[in-house]
C-alpha cells in the first residue's frame, strides 16, 4: 500500500511539473529599443518591457523567457511558432490585428521627430525634399512614408539612423516618443533635440503580439498585464526607464 501511494505522488508531482513547464513563454525581443528593450554593458536583456512582463508572468503565475531576435522577420518568426510571443515595443494596428492577436494594452506612446540640436526644422512640412530616417516596418518609418514630399531611408536599427543623423548623412528620424527621448537627452545630448510630437489624431498603444487563435498563451499575458497595471510597479517602471 505505501509502495502505491509513492508511485500516486511521483505521478502526480510528474503531473504538475508538467503543467509549470507548459506556463513558460518565450517572448521575442529585438533589443535595440532603449530604454523599452535593450541590451545593458552586461549584456543582459534589460529595459521597460521586460520588467513589465516579469512582473506579469509573475502574477499570472508563468515563466518569461525572453529571446533576442532582429526586427526584420520577427513577425514571421511568430508565425512559424519559432517564439510564443512577440514583446517589442509593438504598436497594435488594424494591419497587424488581421496577421496575429494582440494583448490589451500596457504602453501608450506616440511618434516624435529627431533633428539636430541647432536645427529649426519644427515638423515633418519643413523636411520636404529632405531625408528622414526611422527603423523598417516601425509606425514612426510609416508615419514617414505617410508624409508628403519627404525621402525615406529605412534602417534595421533605430540606433543606426541616430548615428547618421548625428554625422549629417540625414536630416531627421522618426520613432516612438520614449525611444526618441532616450536618444536625444541621453545618448545623444546636446547634439540632437526632439523638434515635435508627431499627433496623428489616434492613440497609439504597445501590445504583446501572439500567433492567430493563441487564447491560452493571450488568456495568461492578460492576466499578467491586467494585475500589474493596477498596481504600483508601473509608475516605478515608468520613473526608472523613461522618467518624468
Amino acid at each position: 500500500m505505501f509502495k502505491k501511494i509513492l508511485l500516486t505522488l511521483a505521478m502526480l508531482l510528474s503531473v504538475s511539473s508538467s503543467a509549470m513547464a507548459e506556463k513558460t513563454i518565450v517572448f521575442a525581443v529585438d533589443a535595440t529599443w532603449p530604454p523599452m528593450e535593450f541590451v545593458d554593458s552586461d549584456k543582459q536583456l534589460v529595459g521597460y518591457s521586460i520588467d513589465y512582463m516579469t512582473a506579469a508572468a509573475k502574477a499570472a503565475g508563468f515563466t518569461a523567457v525572453f529571446k533576442n531576435v532582429a526586427w526584420d522577420g520577427i513577425f514571421a518568426g511568430l508565425a512559424a511558432g519559432k517564439y510564443d510571443a512577440v514583446c517589442s515595443s509593438v504598436s497594435i494596428t488594424e494591419k497587424r490585428q488581421k496577421a496575429m492577436d494582440f494583448s490589451i494594452p500596457y504602453f501608450m506612446v506616440r511618434q516624435a521627430l529627431i533633428v539636430p540640436i541647432d536645427s529649426n526644422v519644427k515638423s515633418l512640412a519643413d523636411l520636404k525634399g529632405q531625408k528622414v530616417g526611422g527603423q523598417i516596418g516601425t509606425t514612426g518609418y510609416f508615419a514617414i512614408k505617410g508624409a508628403e514630399g519627404l525621402e525615406p531611408k529605412s534602417y534595421d536599427e533605430v540606433g543606426l539612423a541616430m548615428e547618421d543623423l548625428s554625422v549629417g548623412r540625414i536630416a531627421a528620424v522618426v520613432c516612438d516618443d520614449p525611444v526618441a527621448a532616450n536618444y536625444a537627452m541621453d545618448q545623444y545630448k546636446g547634439t540632437l533635440k526632439i523638434a515635435t510630437v508627431i499627433e496623428t489624431g489616434e492613440v497609439e498603444h504597445y501590445g504583446i503580439a501572439v500567433q492567430k487563435g493563441n487564447t491560452e498563451i493571450l488568456d495568461l499575458i492578460n492576466k499578467g498585464i491586467e494585475s500589474v497595471s493596477k498596481t504600483d510597479y508601473v509608475k516605478e517602471m515608468q520613473q526608472k526607464w523613461i522618467g518624468q
